[in-house]
């Protein structure tokens, strides 16, 4: 070893350097190995604890698997920083790259971002549930899913509409599902001249005949308007939420029926026309 202008000193130093190198990586592997099985099995019990957490706390399965799946990968992110930082890596960077990764993802998916806290509000909020009824963005329909990014509703028409959270989330929502009884208003137009106390009876008979009629409250009929052509009534029955439009459309073919009956005219749009003529053109034409 002289011969290479290495003397015994330098040697014994640089192997006893090597051999203390070689231990504290040795412990450190350990140690991280140990970290990681103890760590992995502290996540799963936590995870199963969670899971069953939100099983028993709340019945929205879009959200909790949402609240699962980001305690996952929580949990299991902190598992992989302390593997990292038992083997000997500065905490601080990994601090920088989920920064600067954070920013990136959320300058490419803003508005996904949008829709993601927009269901996030909607799914802790609830104010609609699957199953519900809803008039919202300009659709109506029974609501089939709630996800974190959309909600999809099912029309009446058998057509699939999938709403943005986002927009959803800012928007006015009309739930019709939430309450047991719901009023049915109908406007019923007669013609000038007709015994409006008569057209009154008729349809109030209609309806407190009507076993899905609520009798509180209780139906109410009243002249309403004097229209371009018509003498118009309003008809405001009260029913149970799943009645209110059969109720709707049998009223409505029952009026006409009736009215039919007795003689009570259901007009259509009409004008009068009243010609004026002036004074000068009419002596003139009689000259």
């Amino acid at each position: 070893m002289e011969d290479w202008g290495i003397s015994k000193e330098t040697t014994d130093a640089l192997y006893a350097q090597g051999i203390s190198l070689a231990a504290e990586v040795a412990l450190r592997l350990l140690a991280a190995v140990v970290v990681y099985f103890v760590g992995r099995f502290i996540v799963k019990k936590l995870l199963n604890a969670i899971k069953h957490y939100l099983e028993k706390r709340d019945d929205t399965p879009s959200l909790n698997e949402f609240l699962f799946g980001f305690a996952k990968i929580m949990l299991f992110a902190a598992l992989f920083v302390g593997v990292a930082v038992t083997l000997g890596v500065d905490a601080t960077s990994f601090l920088a790259i989920f920064g600067a990764a954070g920013l990136a993802i959320g300058l490419a998916l803003q508005g996904s971002l949008s829709n993601f806290a927009g269901g996030i509000l909607i799914l802790a909020f609830k104010p609609f549930k699957v199953g519900h009824v809803i008039v919202a963005q300009g659709h109506t329909g029974v609501v089939s899913k709630v996800q974190i990014l959309y909600t999809h509703l099912m029309t009446f028409d058998n057509q699939e509409v999938i709403i943005p959270n986002g927009n959803l989330a800012n928007s006015d929502i009309v739930n019709m599902s939430t309450q047991e009884t719901r009023r049915a208003e109908l406007k019923v137009g007669v013609a000038y001249g007709t015994n409006i106390k008569q057209a009154k009876e008729i349809i109030l008979n209609i309806f407190e005949n009507d076993p899905r009629t609520l009798q509180e409250p209780a139906p109410f009929v009243a002249l309403n308007n004097f229209g371009d052509s018509s003498l118009d009534i309003v008809v405001r029955v009260w029913a149970k939420s799943a009645d209110m439009w059969p109720l709707y459309f049998a009223g409505m073919e029952a009026i006409n029926s009736e009215f039919e009956k007795h003689g009570i005219e259901i007009p259509f749009p009409q004008r009068v026309v009243h010609q004026i003529k002036e004074k000068a053109a009419e002596e003139e034409s009689n000259s």
